[in-house]
């Protein structure tokens, strides 16, 4: 989702805290594998259970854009 400054918000339901950003959409998309790639291992190193698949939902991205008027 756009954040409410610059750049993308990625969040994962299915990992409870799970939050990263990137300040493009490809960005963010490299950040989120990466972030769920740790919080993974993060689970696995401390014998946590890991989550069940979760059913998919996908959402259209708005993307905003800043136009200076004047």
């Amino acid at each position: 989702e756009p954040a409410a400054e610059e750049g993308y918000v990625v969040t994962c339901p299915a990992l409870p805290g799970l939050v990263t950003e990137g300040d493009t959409l490809e960005e963010a998309r490299a950040m989120a594998k990466d972030t769920i790639e740790g919080y993974l291992e993060s689970l696995r190193k401390d014998g946590r259970p890991i989550p069940k698949d979760v059913p998919l939902t996908l959402q259209p991205v708005k993307e905003q854009i800043r136009v200076a008027l004047h």
